[in-house]
């Protein structure tokens, strides 16, 4: 190693350690350390979770049905955490670091519903193949007025001016400026949590924000997109307002997602998507063709993968740049695949198919488990769209019920995601979709209680 633990600590003063372990929606969970604790229990192994853990509803309950065994006798795991991960954790007035652990049985198996490890299953496909998956985010969110009431609706809040925003901004610089002092914060601290950003706009809605990452190995990407949701929550809480990545948080603005754009490279880090258009080809390379073809085929049928919650279904309508179904076209922001115009050596498929509130690790893994079964069956797609896409019939789920359904008939992508994951990724969904089907909305009290 190029590094170890203890030098890297050293060399920093660091005080104390966070064990990040990613759940399966996404949520960081794990244990804080005194950093010669950590070191202690790193070297002698004995850095353990609960694995039940992995078996946690976002409301925060066990779906006991994902796994009797485990809920019942919850055995550990053993953590390793990842060298490679170690960062700087900003705003803490103890120098702090944080790293993210793998997770793995005690008989040294990785743990095989653990996120990272789901991902780096299908990345190694890849590999065995010579081949090399390249991502890059782009992450939508908002910021609200602090709401402590969740039965009333979220609202912009107040920026530099002193005024709410009233109308959509997009790529207005006035309005992000509103939110500079708050902005400026967020980059400090991503630039000592070594993140990989590129650039900020102001998104279409109403004090909504979107940050595009550096393109990426799938697994680091997707370490960087969880800590940078975590350090915007937390600044922004700093500044007095929230920072809210759901998928869809008010009703009358347009959702937040996370647009996904991927290329494969060789050993050497030749795209392998684009070649020079001449007569009779445009540009794009068999293999391209047939990951598109394997998205078009099998994505619709993994959506809870990256639509993971009842709210996430909202965002998918027609007019407010969502997608509904899986056409593809050039540069279309109608499509649910979109090709950005590019040179050959930057060609990519932009699926804007996930929302901001899915688990990275579990989106990248669905989009590049779809686009391996492309490249191996050699899938044909269909033809690219002209105009909007929206005119084509939906083809996506418009429930998390649908989504699940279909899901647990997607055989195909269920065996290279593992069997043993998805029962426990269906189980949780259907414990949370239970849940949600139980609760009384302030709608039906509105029109309902004193007019049926």
């Amino acid at each position: 190693m190029d590094k170890s633990f203890a030098s890297w600590i050293k060399e920093r003063g660091i005080g104390e350690v966070e064990c990040l372990v990613p759940d399966l929606n996404g949520v960081i969970r794990g244990k804080v350390f005194p950093a010669q604790k950590f070191l202690q229990s790193e070297r002698d192994g004995s850095l353990r979770i609960p694995s039940s853990i992995y078996l946690l509803t976002v409301t925060g309950e066990y779906a006991d049905d994902a796994d009797e065994a485990l809920s019942t006798a919850d055995p550990d795991v053993v953590l390793r955490p990842d060298i490679n991960t170690i960062c700087v954790a900003p705003g803490y007035k103890t120098p702090t670091a944080f790293v993210f652990a793998d997770a793995y049985h005690t008989n040294k198996e990785p743990y095989d519903i653990a996120p990272r490890y789901v991902l780096k299953r299908v990345v190694e496909l890849y590999e065995r193949d010579g081949l090399k998956p390249v991502v890059a985010p782009e992450l939508e969110f908002y910021l609200t007025q602090v709401n402590t009431d969740p039965d009333l609706p979220l609202v912009p809040p107040a920026g530099r001016s002193g005024r709410s925003e009233t109308a959509p901004q997009p790529y207005g610089l006035e309005a992000i400026t509103e939110y500079e002092d708050l902005i400026e914060t967020i980059y400090e601290h991503a630039e000592a949590a070594s993140l990989h950003l590129d650039t900020m706009i102001h998104e279409s809605g109403t004090a909504q924000l979107e940050i595009n990452f550096n393109h990426g190995d799938p697994v680091n990407v997707s370490d960087q997109v969880l800590v940078f949701k975590r350090i915007v929550r937390q600044v922004a809480l700093k500044h007095g307002v929230y920072a809210t990545f759901m998928a869809k948080p008010m009703e009358n603005q347009p959702g937040s997602a996370m647009h996904l754009h991927i290329s494969l490279v060789d050993k050497k880090g030749a795209n392998l998507f684009g070649v020079e258009p001449r007569d009779g080809v445009d540009g794009n390379t068999d293999m391209f063709r047939h990951f598109v073809g394997g998205l078009q085929k099998y994505l619709g049928e993994c959506t809870p993968l990256f639509a993971p919650n009842v709210n996430s279904f909202r965002r998918m309508r027609p007019d407010f740049s969502a997608p509904i179904n899986l056409q593809w076209g050039y540069d279309n922001r109608s499509c649910g695949l979109r090709v950005p115009i590019s040179q050959p050596e930057n060609r990519r498929i932009e699926n804007r198919l996930p929302g901001a509130d899915a688990n990275p690790y579990l989106a990248i893994a669905a989009v590049l488990a779809c686009g391996y079964l492309g490249t191996r069956d050699k899938l044909a797609p269909n033809e690219m769209v002209q105009g909007s896409a929206y005119k084509w019939a939906r083809t996506l789920p418009r429930t998390l019920r649908e989504g699940l359904d279909r899901f647990k008939a997607c055989n195909p992508v269920i065996d290279l995601l593992g069997p043993h994951f998805c029962n426990a990724f269906q189980q949780i969904k259907a414990h949370e979709l239970s849940a949600f089907e139980g609760v009384i909305s302030s709608w039906e009290r509105d029109h309902l209680l004193l007019k049926v």
